[in-house]
């Protein structure tokens, strides 16, 4: 019996949101909206979604001892996520920088901080969570060689997710891992490399992908959906037609639905179609943690 349905091991931010009429260009000043201040960061914002649609979820992150660091504590907490791997200190909590368009649509700096200090060490000292953990989930926003030591730390029966963000060359014993690599498409074109200029068509980045090395893959394709990859093949799932408010924090709420309806027995195709509809509930509004939808709201949508 796990503890656990989902082990997330990822980074923690505060996201500093600022709506802009426009993003700005190279050498260039516009204005925007008050500033507001969100817990945030692939991680943490994967565990409180997970938690947020009824998943037993733990975190395995690292905060600074300041104000943002109590923020991110208290989200996750209140969400219902086990915060016993949050690991406190050696580094001022990270920080996102988030510009806003009218449409949704977002850019982002991050400013890793604490997260750039969680070690390999933290990983393996963190062993029981792994052996308590039906799945364990992760992206690219803690260093890397710690996300090398996630793979080599998992349990034996346990599945490993990945959304490579941001998007870096992979070893290949990262990807053998992946049941499945989750990207949109930047993450697939930039993981391809040369590749990805063989076609536009993201069925065909999805073939490629598998041809990497992990044993599925899903592509995020926004408001149309995602496809999936497999041994068995390639299908679309659609998506749910929703007006788009917010895109932040929608593509950790697909990750953490699809991990969690994984860790259930769901085939890949129907976890990833129920993940579509948790991220589509989520672009309806601001911010991230707080625009993650509770189970009910999803079976509304």
């Amino acid at each position: 019996m796990y503890d656990y349905d989902l082990l997330v091991v990822g980074s923690a931010n505060a996201d500093l949101v600022i709506g802009v009429e426009r993003r700005p260009g190279a050498g260039e000043t516009v204005l925007g909206s008050d500033l507001a201040v969100h817990p945030g960061g692939k991680g943490a914002n994967q565990a409180v979604a997970a938690a947020r649609l009824g998943a037993r979820t733990a975190l395995l992150a690292r905060v600074g001892s300041d104000e943002h660091g109590r923020l991110l504590l208290d989200s996750l907490r209140e969400a219902g996520a086990d915060t016993v791997g949050v690991l406190v200190g050696g580094a001022s909590t990270g920080v996102a920088l988030i510009t806003v368009d009218p449409s949704g649509d977002n850019s982002i700096v991050v400013s890793p901080g604490a997260n750039g200090r969680l070690t390999p060490s933290d990983v393996r000292a963190a062993a029981s969570l792994f052996h308590a953990s039906r799945v364990v989930s992760t992206q690219l926003e803690i260093p890397l060689e710690s996300v090398v030591e996630v793979v080599r730390s998992l349990a034996p029966d346990s599945r490993f997710v990945l959304n490579p963000s941001p998007p870096r060359p992979l070893p290949s014993e990262v990807l053998a891992a992946c049941d499945p690599l989750i990207v949109n498409e930047h993450e697939a074109k930039v993981i391809l490399g040369d590749s990805a200029q063989v076609s536009d068509e993201p069925e065909d980045w999805a073939r490629l992908l598998l041809a990497k090395g992990p044993r599925s893959v899903v592509v995020t394709l926004g408001g149309e959906g995602a496809l999936v990859a497999s041994s068995a093949g390639v299908t679309r799932v659609p998506s749910v037609k929703v007006e788009a408010v917010d895109t932040t924090g929608a593509g950790d709420a697909f990750t953490a639905a699809l991990a969690w309806r994984l860790g259930t027995g769901e085939p890949l195709a129907e976890a990833a179609a129920y993940a579509a509809r948790v991220g589509a509930a989520t672009v309806t509004k601001e911010g991230a943690q707080v625009s993650f939808p509770t189970a009910a709201e999803v079976a509304e949508l």
